[in-house]
């Protein structure tokens, strides 16, 4: 996320193990600020490297403060919090939001460390909000969060990655708690949102959560409540809010 003052956010940063990412940690010009949802490998990710490398702030929940300390990251730079929770940090209104989902990990030292999974809503700009699902299943609360906090946008994890990327990291047999198709697409109208950003996936081409999601919500008429519109990403796209006018 880049806002109209120039700060560079970053939720997630998984880039150098990610096979649809043209972007790797070489690649980062500036980076003020990340936020990490939970402690799973594909979430985590290249936090640390980055967060040595500019030495920004990172926020995220305890236990994943404990891992990053073990990789090294200065504890002056790790702000933590729980759901509910705000922080200002570099100019950026960042508020944690329960997630139905879980955080935990064994450090280098085989510690078993657990916390809160959490999701995100960043205050981008005046009048922007953004809201992360983090790796969120579906909860009827989601509406509250709607009501309550008026995102314009959500990225929202509504598939699951590809399985042949799991099984290479030793998770056979996965199901997803993670929303699908169906429910990602559910908590994007519950949210009202103006567009729903999908996430969780490499390649989007013939997923079928994905096409699923977005077939719900480009279906669905002003009649029935405010229009939710779908956005899809090829890793490396940009979307722009507002959308420029071609």
């Amino acid at each position: 996320i880049t806002n109209s003052q120039g700060k560079v956010l970053l939720i997630d940063p998984c880039l150098e193990d990610n096979p649809a990412s043209p972007v790797k940690v070489s690649h980062l010009k500036r980076v003020d600020l990340v936020l990490v949802t939970h402690l799973a490998f594909d979430h985590l990710g290249d936090t640390a490297e980055i967060a040595k490398k500019f030495d920004c702030p990172v926020v995220c929940g305890g236990e994943v403060k404990q891992f990053l300390l073990k990789q090294g990251v200065d504890a002056a730079q790790i702000r933590t919090l729980t759901w509910g929770v705000q922080l200002l940090v570099e100019g950026i209104r960042v508020r944690s939001i329960m997630s139905r989902h879980a955080s935990m990990r064994l450090d280098a030292e085989g510690n078993f460390l657990c916390g809160f999974p959490m999701g995100f809503i960043v205050y981008a700009d005046a009048g922007v909000r953004i809201y992360h699902s983090g790796d969120t299943a579906i909860y009827s609360d989601l509406k509250l969060v709607g009501e309550l906090y008026r995102p314009n946008i959500g990225l929202i994890s509504c598939s699951e990655v590809e399985k042949d990327y799991l099984e290479k990291h030793g998770i056979l047999d996965h199901y997803a708690s993670e929303m699908n198709g169906d429910e990602g697409a559910l908590a994007a109208l519950w949210l009202g949102v103006e567009y729903a950003l999908c996430s969780h996936y490499l390649y989007p081409k013939g997923h079928q959560d994905i096409d699923k999601f977005v077939s719900i919500l480009n279906n669905r008429t002003s009649d029935e409540g405010p229009v939710v519109k779908p956005v899809v990403l090829e890793a490396g796209d940009v979307f722009v809010y507002p959308p420029q006018e071609k």
